[in-house]
């Protein structure tokens, strides 16, 4: 819990009913996330085999089981994957500026990383971030995880990189109460997650991956 030391974010007060996050916590919520999605692909695994074992004639309904079980962990992904996705309005006239501002808050790689992906790297306690216009990315030591957040400003008619500028901020101010306010949109494997990314955005996820897998484990 954050001391009177600590600088947090306002937001926090909206969700008073969420602890806030640790490293440990997230860790806790992606092994319960694994779990899930491995119950939903038994749920129906299970029945395709009773059907093709008990009458083989029924394939096509084991078929169509077999297709839910692959179809529901990729629909997670996909949900997840959306949040880093470009969306709202593009502000085009305004973007250059909020461009350069941006750019004043990054370090040169992470900033031509940004400028061809969209998506600006940030280390930090929990991991290596991934910041976007509505969301977020969280490569946690190892790289082999990754946990994606919902979380988007108030002002929506701001230019993309003044959205992303506003996210990587608050992520600075108080990296557990971003965690915390943000919403969880899905936490699995990398591989999923890369599949579903715009072929523009798979750099950043590349480059995060990288740096993830350098740190040390908690």
């Amino acid at each position: 819990m954050a001391t009177a030391a600590e600088p947090s974010l306002p937001e926090l007060g909206a969700v008073p009913w969420r602890e806030r996050a640790t490293a440990s916590s997230l860790a806790a919520f992606g092994r319960l996330w694994t779990a899930w999605t491995a119950l939903s692909v038994v749920t129906f695994l299970v029945p395709a085999a009773v059907l093709l074992v008990l009458e083989p004639l029924t394939f096509p309904v084991g078929l169509g089981c077999l297709a839910h079980a692959w179809i529901i962990p990729e629909l997670y992904a996909n949900r997840g994957v959306g949040v880093v996705r470009a969306k709202g309005a593009r502000n085009r006239p305004a973007e250059s500026v909020a461009q350069g501002l941006l750019g004043d808050l990054l370090a040169h790689d992470p900033r031509e990383l940004q400028r061809q992906t969209g998506l600006a790297l940030e280390r930090g306690r929990l991991g290596v971030w991934l910041i976007g216009e509505a969301g977020a990315l969280l490569l946690p030591p190892g790289g082999r995880r990754v946990h994606c957040f919902c979380v988007a400003t108030r002002e929506r008619e701001l230019p993309p990189s003044d959205r992303v500028a506003h996210l990587l901020l608050a992520l600075r101010t108080d990296e557990e109460g971003f965690a915390t306010v943000a919403n969880r949109a899905f936490s699995g494997a990398v591989w999923r997650v890369r599949r579903r990314l715009a072929p523009g955005q798979r750099p950043a996820l590349a480059a995060g991956v990288e740096r993830a897998r350098g740190l040390p484990r908690a």
